[in-house]
């Protein structure tokens, strides 16, 4: 197509079909962040690789979350399609070699090659979108993708607890079908995005800053490998976690220094004198970061207080995932009629705030119906909030820097979540320690005869295998829960004001007209050069 050629409209239809490769894509990606944990007893059993589990979690985590940024600036450049599509088979090799793997090593590397492609499907999902459908009738078709996510906070450690749970499938064992269910909905995705997905690119001069890449992708890499490996492992002091965040801050400065001197960087530093580009990069780590500390910490709450298979707690969290899906589909439809969207992550952060709060009050009798109120509140939360700041950031940037900042407002939500995760999961395990010991103390102070025989060295183990709880006498079972408990309030009052700072930042926020499909068609006119093939 030549350049003063007029840009193609989608269809209604035309999105729907277009957005059904997007979301099978994103569903894959989305779900390998949950699936594996359930599963993951199961492997370790198999290969005895219990030293090294924790890197078939962050192999994936720190991959994807590093070349977000890339993505978004590739696809600038060589146009979507393409580079969406290297990502949906870089992602089916990986899952097809890592149900194939024959022990944890060739697991890792695997893991790490998947979450390479996951990068660019959860990144250029929301570019493609961004790309068809004007701001103002963006809001009814982004809905969807958070009920994506809700689906995906549910669906994950069920599908990972069912397939663990069978020793084998038609000869297959077990566990290996958590990688090789991906490779059907991956190739679907791959032939809906060749038939449909013709996107025009932005005709420039091809210039990839590599230097920039290998400076953010290694600086990432190494205050992730800081917070989530080393930090909650060795201890915040050791030599190695301190090692890994001076390197990945040194490695992060060049970048920065670099990035301003770069011809085409691989993030525009440029970006961040947006007054909304910047906000909703904060909004969106403060997002991922309160997200995974109430999404991690409930699973476990229901699994370890409540005595619930990893079965049975995925399925406790639907109110969570109705929450989600609900108000995004919602909220979309209702940016999309009135044009204003300021006022969803307002009420978004705020009702997470009050769900996490909310929280605190669990003991070891809740009842689950109203754990399911406190869960509705915080998926409400997030479904007003996730998918809103896209739309407001995508409204506020030149057509031409669509890619490179949807991708980079992934990146920090991605890099919140790491961050929310590795910290509440190093304060859970701290606060139960403590609370073992002082309930421990306490009881056989008060109550000699229930703790008679009894040998203490047991409590140590109960922060690594809490398997250990079944054994343990019913008084000090009933002071290791009230432990949990305890440490499970701590981990939500140190959420909530994480959540809070979040709302005083949609307070910030400035909403900008939704451009409609007249200015869209003539920015995208703007921008367009060729389509692709």
């Amino acid at each position: 197509m030549s350049k003063d050629a007029p840009v193609k409209e989608h269809t209604h239809r035309e999105i729907m079909i277009i957005l059904s490769g997007l979301m099978t894509g994103m569903l894959l990606a989305a779900l390998d962040q949950t699936i594996v944990s359930t599963a993951l007893k199961s492997i370790v059993e198999d290969f005895n690789g219990l030293n090294h589990y924790t890197w078939v979690v962050t192999a994936y985590l720190l991959t994807s979350t590093a070349s977000t940024p890339l993505y978004g600036k590739i696809s600038d450049i060589y146009g979507r399609r393409i580079v969406f599509q290297f990502a949906i088979v870089t992602f089916l090799l990986g899952s097809f070699l890592a149900g194939a793997s024959q022990n944890m090593t060739q697991l890792i590397a695997t893991r790490a090659l998947q979450g390479l492609g996951a990068g660019g499907l959860m990144a250029l999902t929301f570019v493609i979108i961004g790309d068809i459908v004007p701001p103002r009738e963006r809001g009814r078709y982004q809905g969807y993708f958070g009920a994506v996510w809700g689906l995906s906070s549910v669906a994950g450690p069920l599908l990972g607890g069912f397939f663990s749970d069978h020793k084998t499938i038609f000869g297959v064992t077990g566990w290996r079908w958590i990688f090789y269910i991906n490779l059907p909905f991956g190739i679907a995705a791959l032939a809906i995005t060749s038939a449909v997905l013709h996107i025009p690119k932005v005709k420039r001069e091809h210039s990839i800053d590599y230097l920039g890449a290998l400076l953010m992708v290694f600086g990432v890499s190494s205050i992730l490998l800081s917070v989530s490996i080393y930090g909650p492992q060795y201890g915040w002091s050791d030599s190695r976690t301190i090692m890994y965040l001076l390197v990945g801050i040194a490695l992060t400065v060049a970048f920065l220094f670099w990035e301003r001197k770069a011809k085409e960087p691989i993030l525009p530093l440029s970006l961040f004198k947006n007054h909304t580009f910047s906000l909703t990069s904060l909004l969106g780590a403060v997002i991922g970061a309160g997200m995974f500390g109430a999404i991690v910490m409930l699973p476990l709450y229901l699994q370890v207080v409540k005595g619930n298979s990893a079965t049975q707690a995925g399925l406790k969290l639907i109110p969570l995932m109705l929450g989600i899906v609900s108000t995004s589909i919602f909220s979309g439809k209702q940016i999309t009629k009135h044009g204003h969207y300021k006022k969803y992550p307002i009420m978004g952060t705020a009702l997470m705030t009050l769900g996490i709060l909310a929280m605190t009050r669990l003991s070891i009798a809740t009842p689950y119906w109203l754990l399911s109120i406190f869960a509705i509140m915080v998926g409400a939360g997030l479904g007003l909030s996730m998918q809103t700041i896209v739309i407001a950031l995508q409204n506020a940037v030149e057509f031409k820097d669509m890619g490179v900042a949807t991708s980079s407002n992934t990146f920090f939500r991605s890099l919140g979540s790491v961050f929310g995760t590795a910290i509440f999961g190093s304060i859970l395990t701290n606060r139960v320690t403590h609370y073992l010991q002082s309930g421990f103390t306490n009881l056989a102070a008060q109550n000699p005869d229930a703790v008679k025989g009894f040998d203490p060295a047991k409590l140590q183990g109960l922060s690594n295998n809490t398997a250990v709880l079944k054994t343990l006498p019913p008084a000090v079972q009933h002071t290791a829960l009230e432990a949990f408990v305890n440490s499970f309030h701590v981990v939500f009052y140190a959420a909530a004001p994480v959540t809070a700072l979040g709302f005083i930042l949609a307070l910030m926020l400035r909403e900008a007209p939704l451009r409609t499909n007249k200015d869209y068609a003539a920015a995208r006119e703007e921008a367009a050069g060729e389509a692709l093939g």
